[in-house]
């Protein structure tokens, strides 16, 4: 499948652009736009993005498989991301994890059947202090405890 930039993306792209010197330092907005777009980052969003930005599709690949906010593959409408690093895992970021699992029948990098949740287990999300968390989408639920994720998946679900 081809992937091309809407008209009103393009234009975002470009206002991203346009706050840097060159078009590299603008990669990170970029991919987010084209996740946007597109739900995750494909081989052929890759390559968009990086004739977009005449960079290497290596480059791109390098990036995209570095940071977590980027999804290689398909996620659910509400994708849960749970910390297990240090912090988190001294104060139930596990528990909560298998929790989540348990709770919503997927695996790590699963998806529902239904396409609401999908789950992803990731190191440092830069939250220490407020340990356990999880991000939901890009928001952050923090000092969590099993009831707390039970009453974030049940308000989830009426979304």
């Amino acid at each position: 499948m081809e992937f091309t930039f809407t008209p009103e993306n393009l234009n975002r792209i470009n206002e991203v652009i346009s706050h840097y010197p060159e078009k590299r330092p603008a990669v990170m907005g970029v991919l987010y736009i084209a996740q946007e777009q597109n739900g995750w980052i494909s081989y052929e969003v890759m390559k968009e993005v990086a004739y977009v930005l005449d960079m290497k599709e290596e480059e791109i690949l390098g990036i995209v498989s570095f940071y977590t906010m980027y999804h290689e593959k398909p996620v659910g409408k509400f994708h849960l991301q749970v910390c297990t690093n240090v912090s988190c895992m001294l104060r139930g970021g596990y528990k909560i994890y298998d929790h989540v699992k348990e709770k919503l029948g997927i695996e790590n990098g699963g998806v529902t059947e239904d396409k609401l949740f999908s789950l992803e287990e990731v190191e440092c999300m830069g939250s220490c202090g407020t340990a356990p968390m999880i991000a939901v989408n890009e928001d952050y639920f923090e000092n969590l405890n099993i009831q707390q994720i039970d009453q974030i998946i049940e308000s989830l679900k009426n979304k």
